[in-house]
């Protein structure tokens, strides 16, 4: 069996034109929404339904909505606004994914050339990172790139 690759994006400090000259020349299948909040005014160009709209329009790109892949908002709550522990945040966040059992319950057909998007800027300190890494651990031959 072949590798497959997982890619993950943060829009946060990226201007339209360089998120979706990213995605194009990664050459990601889909993009597969793992926020929480998607309808924020804060997101900008990456609203749900105007990103659809991009994806499709400039990168002949699917979108799908995951929620099931978010973190609960107690758990961004406590880290962001309460200035958690990142260690702590991690622990709750695998331990959520794990009884959510989404190694089992998400086609790996859907994730392989998807990529994973949330607003962090950089992978670290993100879930989406977290979602890579425990996936590929759980399923293994998986490829993580960081689109940043």
């Amino acid at each position: 069996m072949s590798k497959m690759r997982i890619f993950t994006i943060g829009f946060t400090k990226k201007s339209a034109e360089e998120f979706f000259t990213k995605l194009c020349t990664a050459g990601v299948k889909r993009v597969i929404d793992a926020r929480l909040k998607n309808t924020s005014h804060l997101a900008g160009f990456a609203k749900r339904d105007d990103l659809r709209y991009f994806l499709r329009a400039v990168c002949n790109m699917d979108y799908v909505e995951m929620p099931d892949l978010a973190p609960t908002a107690e758990m961004v709550d406590q880290y962001k606004k309460q200035k958690g522990e990142w260690s702590e945040y991690e622990r709750q966040f695998l331990e959520l994914i794990s009884e959510r059992k989404i190694d089992e319950t998400i086609s790996r057909e859907l994730l392989d050339g998807a990529c994973l998007l949330c607003s962090e800027d950089e992978p670290d300190h993100c879930h989406r990172r977290l979602l890579a890494e425990y996936l590929s651990e759980k399923w293994g031959g998986v490829e993580i790139i960081h689109i940043v």
